[in-house]
């Protein structure tokens, strides 16, 4: 091949459009309701799977705090692939990053979880609270308080 037609090959490529696509991304909104308290904060955990869920960070694909503000607060996630996840949140009412337990490990800060399966004598299952995401998706979770 001659020099013009490495040329012409090379100017004629530089024409061409060239776009990496973009990988699909959505956004998950979790609407918390149901809060008692104007203090502290909301910190929620996405998982994709069921290490770690609900109270552990293994498995965790995205986490964040949010102030809270008043009896419902938002909190967006964004960049997640589509498939399945499931949410678990605390209400942190003294900002420690961590959910407080009595001596008997039942938690005397309120919590929730996705789906809102009721609280019994043992964690959700990932099953339970697992819901599927590939397009922009607003669920709602209500805020679960075991002592007054």
């Amino acid at each position: 091949m001659s020099k013009f037609n490495y040329l012409f090959l090379a100017t004629l490529a530089s024409f061409i459009p060239f776009s990496v696509p973009a990988q699909p991304t959505a956004k998950l909104t979790v609407v918390i309701e149901g809060l008692r308290d104007k203090s502290g904060q909301v910190c929620l955990r996405v998982y994709s799977g069921e290490q770690g869920f609900p109270a552990s960070a293994k498995g965790v694909v995205q986490s964040g705090c949010t102030k809270v503000t008043g009896k419902s607060v938002t909190k967006d996630f964004y960049g997640l692939k589509p498939g399945t996840y499931a949410v678990a949140l605390y209400a942190d009412k003294n900002s420690d990053s961590k959910l407080n337990t009595n001596f008997l490990g039942i938690p005397s800060e309120g919590f929730g979880i996705s789906n809102n399966p009721k609280a019994k004598t043992r964690a959700p299952k990932f099953t339970e609270a697992s819901f599927d995401f590939s397009q922009n998706k607003t669920i709602k979770i209500a805020m679960q308080y075991l002592f007054k």
